[in-house]
């Protein structure tokens, strides 16, 4: 009950700023419009854009924990379309810093010492401030430079709360709406918890960090910073300083004497590294979080937001852009079967005609203008038809995707970056799912299964001690019949089947 009224007041307070805003009417019901105009008591709303702009001002205005839900609903073209999904993606994640004072006490609490015994000099004004953190930049007492981030005071507990509140909600739209529990709000409620968390504990960000360095290790064209594990704790994480031309300066970059088409080139190696080869990608790597080095490589910072993609879904993901690539739309409607992401009592045949449908005026543009994140934003909008349910690992990445897309045209707008990806999503295909590939699967599954042999066998013979020592009650003759009494050939009829009967029962258990 307590739960409840906390909730229905944030809800109220929620409520006004989105009508200040006009940004209820994305509500499409006519109470919502009514609401609006009480709350506003007859004053005009602040602003007269469109509705996805409207949402990204009152959720500015909302706090920490809205703004990162806007971006994470940016994604999600399939509830809001396309236009708005696309005005949230612009929501831009910068607060007002917090005053240098607090951290430097955080910094202080964290290492256990004065800053001073740390940092040589620690410069106060802050060259980023988020929802979550700002970053300072600051010289180690051993004279290397690096970037400080310190997390907001107190922005832990406003999450806690803020996403109560959502998952509140989610609970009662799937338990008085039926028809929308296949778009898993709960589930996509805990998952954007589980982001925010780790966001809230920079020492798993430094951990991706040191990840992601650990994957591209002896690749020169993709650096990640170098973390400071002696300066780095829960609130606050101490990385090496980038020096850098930021990726969307095309002027400056070519004025480096560095081509434009070669950092694409890098941007779409590393991204097809870092989703295909490794399964681990930068879910949040737009211009301002990567930098192009005086050689040309590029560096990549802000490690807060990570995706991970098993090798099913790698597998899936890369038969389907090939099958996009090549029009083969039957193949693309046939791996989403495969992959179980549409039921099975789904018609394969009409799911191929939907795939045409979405795919054909895209693809038959010219090949720069292909953009394969808006063509799968669109392919996620008709789920609804086919009973697919939401993939939220497949929902991040779309987002990336959209992001680097967006990274490539600002780089060179007559090149593909999937096409220019493509012989490598190719030979990771071959690699993957190839005639040698599927002898390797068969070889480890039957080796697999011989490592479980000997302790199948091991589990067998207990189970007919067990039988023998009375662990299950049989009739007297049977037992007299298994330990040989009474009648060898009565013995030598019954044990086969009894083991055969304990290790069916074993498998099935397996």
């Amino acid at each position: 009950m307590i739960r409840a009224i906390r909730n229905l007041n944030r809800l109220f307070t929620i409520a006004r700023v989105l009508a200040r805003h006009d940004a209820l009417s994305v509500v499409d019901l006519p109470i919502a419009a009514l609401a609006a105009k009480v709350m506003r008591l007859g004053r005009p709303p602040l602003h007269q854009g469109r509705p996805g702009q409207r949402l990204a001002a009152a959720l500015s205005e909302l706090g920490p924990t809205f703004i990162k839900l806007g971006q994470a609903l940016s994604t999600r073209a399939d509830l809001l379309g396309e236009e708005m999904a696309a005005d949230l993606s612009h929501l831009q994640d910068r607060l007002a810093p917090f005053p240098a004072s607090l951290a430097r006490n955080i910094i202080e609490e964290e290492l256990g010492g004065p800053l001073s015994d740390f940092y040589a000099e620690f410069d106060d004004q802050p060259v980023a401030a988020a929802s979550i953190a700002q970053v300072h930049f600051a010289t180690t007492s051993d004279g290397r430079q690096v970037a400080v981030k310190v997390l907001r005071p107190g922005v832990d507990l406003a999450f806690k709360k803020d996403i109560d509140l959502l998952r509140w909600l989610a609970e009662w739209v799937e338990l008085t709406q039926p028809s929308l529990r296949r778009l898993r709000m709960v589930e996509s409620v805990d998952t954007f918890a589980e982001s925010v968390q780790l966001e809230m504990d920079l020492r798993f960000e430094a951990a991706a960090a040191a990840e992601l360095a650990e994957n591209f290790t002896g690749d020169t064209s993709f650096r990640v910073p170098q973390v400071d594990w002696q300066r780095t704790g829960q609130r606050m994480m101490t990385l090496e300083r980038v020096h850098g031309i930021p990726v969307d300066e095309v002027g400056a970059i070519k004025e480096a004497g560095i081509e434009p088409d070669e950092v694409l080139r890098k941007a779409a190696e590393a991204f097809f590294n870092m989703v295909f080869r490794d399964g681990f990608f930068h879910a949040d790597m737009h211009p301002g979080n990567l930098f192009v080095d005086l050689d040309g490589n590029l560096v990549a910072v802000d490690f807060g937001i990570m995706g991970r993609v098993d090798l099913k879904t790698r597998r899936f993901l890369g038969e389907m852009l090939v099958g996009f690539l090549n029009g083969n739309y039957r193949r693309v409607a046939e791996v989403h079967f495969e992959a179980g992401f549409v039921p099975a009592d789904q018609n394969v045949d009409n799911f191929t005609q939907a795939c045409r449908s979405i795919a054909e005026p895209i693809m038959g543009k010219p090949l720069h203008e292909i953009s394969i994140a808006r063509l799968l934003g669109q392919l996620f909008q008709i789920t609804e038809q086919f009973s697919m349910q939401t993939q939220p690992q497949l929902l991040m990445l779309q987002k990336s995707m959209l992001v680097a897309e967006g990274v490539g045209r600002t780089l060179d707008n007559s090149v593909n970056m999937w096409e220019m990806a493509r012989p490598l999503i190719e030979t990771w295909m071959f690699q993957h799912l190839g005639p040698q590939a599927r002898i390797k699967d068969s070889v480890v599954g039957v080796v697999q299964s011989l490592e479980r042999l000997p302790r199948m066998l091991a589990e067998t013979e207990k189970a007919y001690t067990n039988l023998m020592n009375g662990g299950l009650k049989l009739h007297p003759d049977t037992v007299r019949a298994m330990r040989g009494e009474g009648g060898g050939r009565r013995a030598t009829t019954w044990l086969p089947w009894v083991l055969a009967a304990v290790l069916g029962i074993l498998l099935v258990l397996k």
